[in-house]
C-alpha cells in the first residue's frame, strides 16, 4: 500500500481564504538584503536597495558567478483558459515556493513586471493571488522600481525624434541641417560620432571629416525622407486609454501643416520592453536599441533610431530598467 505525506503549510491557511490583498498584508516580509544574501549569495556591493523590500541587482554579478556550474531551467508557459487569463503568475509562484519552501531547493523565479493596464482594468494586478503570491504585492503592481516607466519614456522620445526630423527636413536646407547635426566645437572643427560614420558607410561614403562632403553628400547624409505614411513607431501610456488608440498629430500651428494619423499601444507591447528582455548588458542594449526599425523613407528603405541618433539617449534612459529586481514570495 502506498503511503502518503502530509505537507504541513509554512503560512496559517485560513478558511474560507481570504483576498489577496489581505493575505499580503498579513505577512511581514523579510528585508531585502536577508534575500539578497542568504538566499541569493550576493555580495552587499552586487545590489542595490530600493527602500526595504525591493532591490536591483549589478550585472557585473555575472562575472564573478561565471564559473560556477549552471541551474536546471524551468519554463512556466501557456494561457490560462479563463475569460481573463488568470493564474500564470500563481502556477508560477507557487512552482517556486515549492521547489523552495518545501523541498529546500535554491530557487529563483523570473516574472515580468505587471502593467498598469490590466492593474486598473478588470482583471486587476499580476503578482499571483492566493497563499502563492510576490510580497509585498501592492509594490510590485504600483510602479515597482520604474522600469516601466523607463521604457515609456525611451519610447517617447525615440517617437518625439521622428516627428522632428521630419519637420526640420522640411523646413531647412541641406546645409542648416548638416550645421544643426554636425556642429562645430569651440575650435571651430567638425566631428562625426560613430553612429554617423556607420550611416555614411552604409550610404557608400568613406569620408571621417566632415569638410570633406561635397554638396551631394551632404543631402544625402542630413536628410532620412521618412515617408510620413510609413511610420511604424507608435507612442505608448501604460494605462488603457482607448481614446488614444488613433490620434492625429502636428495640428499644432507652429508645425506647418505636418499632420499625420498614429496612435498609442500600452507601454509594455513597445519594442523596447522586448530588447530590454533579450540584452545581455548594456553595450548590448545599446547596439539592439539602435538598430529598431521605426519607419521606411520615401525609397522603401528602412530608418533606425540610429540613422535618428537616438540610440545613446535611449541606453541612457534604460541604464537602471536592464537590471533585475528582486523581491520574495508569501512563504520565503
Amino acid at each position: 500500500m502506498a503511503s502518503t505525506t502530509t505537507v504541513q503549510p509554512l503560512l496559517p491557511v485560513q478558511h474560507p481564504v481570504p483576498s489577496d490583498i489581505e493575505i499580503a498584508q498579513s505577512i511581514k516580509p523579510k528585508h531585502i538584503s536577508q534575500i539578497a544574501e542568504i538566499g541569493l549569495g550576493l555580495l552587499p556591493e552586487e545590489y542595490e536597495l530600493y527602500g526595504p523590500t525591493k532591490a536591483k541587482v549589478k550585472l557585473n554579478v555575472r562575472k564573478r558567478l561565471e564559473n560556477l556550474p549552471n541551474g536546471k531551467y524551468v519554463v512556466v508557459g501557456g494561457i490560462s483558459p479563463t475569460p481573463l487569463g488568470e493564474g500564470k503568475s500563481t502556477t508560477t509562484v507557487g512552482l517556486c515556493q515549492s521547489l523552495g519552501a518545501y523541498l529546500n531547493k535554491k530557487v529563483l523565479t523570473c516574472i515580468r513586471q505587471p502593467s498598469q493596464g490590466p492593474t486598473f482594468g478588470i482583471k486587476g494586478g499580476a503578482a499571483g493571488g492566493g497563499y502563492s503570491q510576490v510580497i509585498p504585492m501592492e509594490e510590485l503592481n504600483l510602479h515597482l522600481t520604474g522600469d516601466i516607466h523607463a521604457i515609456s519614456a525611451a519610447n517617447n522620445l525615440l517617437a518625439a525624434a521622428i516627428d522632428a526630423r521630419m519637420f526640420h527636413e522640411s523646413a531647412q536646407k541641406d546645409e542648416a541641417l548638416f550645421r544643426r547635426l554636425c556642429p562645430t566645437d569651440k575650435h571651430g572643427k567638425r566631428h562625426f560620432v560613430p553612429v554617423m560614420l556607420d550611416r555614411l558607410r552604409r550610404l557608400g561614403i568613406d569620408k571621417t571629416n566632415p569638410d570633406d562632403l561635397i554638396p551631394e553628400e551632404v543631402s544625402k547624409f542630413v536628410r532620412l525622407d521618412i515617408d510620413p505614411n510609413a511610420v511604424t513607431w507608435r507612442r505608448v501610456v501604460d494605462i488603457n486609454d482607448r481614446f488614444l488608440r488613433g490620434i492625429t498629430v502636428g495640428q499644432g500651428p507652429e508645425e506647418r501643416g505636418q499632420e499625420r494619423k498614429t496612435g498609442f499601444d500600452i507601454a509594455v507591447a513597445s519594442e523596447i520592453m522586448a530588447v530590454l528582455a533579450l540584452a545581455t548588458d548594456l553595450a548590448d542594449m545599446r547596439q539592439r536599441l539602435g538598430r529598431m526599425i521605426v519607419a521606411t523613407d520615401t525609397k522603401g528603405q528602412p530608418v533606425t533610431a540610429d540613422d535618428l541618433g537616438v540610440g545613446g539617449a535611449l541606453t541612457v534612459l534604460l541604464k537602471d530598467a536592464i537590471e533585475p529586481t528582486i523581491m520574495q514570495v508569501a512563504q520565503s
